[in-house]
């Protein structure tokens, strides 16, 4: 399972309170109960936590967890990869 994982699951149930139990890799916002406003909430936590902007347009009600986590490992995996690859080719 992806490290963005548990931060996701952290943020569900504390600020959602969302149970345990429902959160699942093919659960999606819809079935959490997850109206526009909290997924776009959800948005503004994740990029807060994880430097992610994964605006409400990603996020839409019939992406899985997996999918949501899928798209954050990718984009933090990009950032790290595009930052690594600046500071190769401007070396100090």
């Amino acid at each position: 399972m992806s490290a963005i994982h548990p931060t996701i699951t952290d943020v569900l149930i504390s600020t959602f309170k969302v149970p345990a139990a429902e959160i699942l890799p093919d659960s999606t916002m819809d079935s959490l109960e997850m109206d526009s406003l909290a997924v776009a909430e959800f948005a503004v936590i994740i990029k807060e936590k994880l430097g992610v902007d994964a605006g409400s347009d990603r996020l839409y009600k019939d992406a899985t967890l997996a999918d949501i986590t899928r798209f954050i490992d990718e984009t933090v995996g990009g950032v790290a990869t595009a930052s690594g690859e600046a500071a190769m080719s401007n070396p100090r």
